[in-house]
């Protein structure tokens, strides 16, 4: 009788062990939050977000690389590459940003990225500028390299934009 009693706990041990095993298992696992935006965005489960590689803002899943940012943070990189590439804008918007005519900006264009610091000192406020840039086009044309687009998942009250890069 004493041997039964023994074997039922010890079958009942095993029992709870796995039901244990099993509980902490099922939890959900703790994911950065810019982690949980992008696998909301990708309809990802646990298992994929624990695939996710991250190098500061990018991530990258598979081969497909995304940029996760909050609010103020895609403003200043949008910000940045406009600074980065005012070059490249085109000579009419940048003539309505300035005093200077339109052919100025046409002729500093053919010289590419190494006309870029002459092309900012003509702009009178950049920041007006940068704004009227994202405005028109939105940010996800400055940081999409990829399509273009701008994402935006919410996570725990806050809102991530989110970029494919390549």
């Amino acid at each position: 009788m004493k041997a039964n009693q023994q074997r039922k706990e010890t079958m009942n041990q095993i029992i709870q062990n796995e039901t244990d095993t099993k509980k902490e298992n099922d939890k959900p696992e703790m994911f950065d939050e810019k982690i949980q935006a992008l696998g909301k965005h990708l309809d990802l489960n646990n298992e994929d977000l624990r695939m996710i590689e991250e190098s500061g803002d990018y991530f990258c899943f598979g081969d497909k690389e995304f940029l996760v940012l909050t609010e103020d943070e895609a403003e200043e990189k949008a910000k940045e590459y406009i600074k980065d590439s005012a070059w490249a804008f085109n000579p009419s918007f940048l003539a309505s940003h300035s005093k200077v005519d339109e052919d100025v900006f046409k002729c500093l264009s053919e010289k590419c990225e190494s006309s870029n610091d002459a092309v900012l000192s003509l702009i009178d406020n950049f920041d007006n500028f940068a704004e009227d840039a994202i405005s028109s086009d939105g940010r996800g044309h400055f940081m999409s390299s990829y399509d273009g687009h701008e994402n935006i998942e919410e996570i725990e009250n806050t809102e991530y934009f989110i970029y494919r890069t390549n």
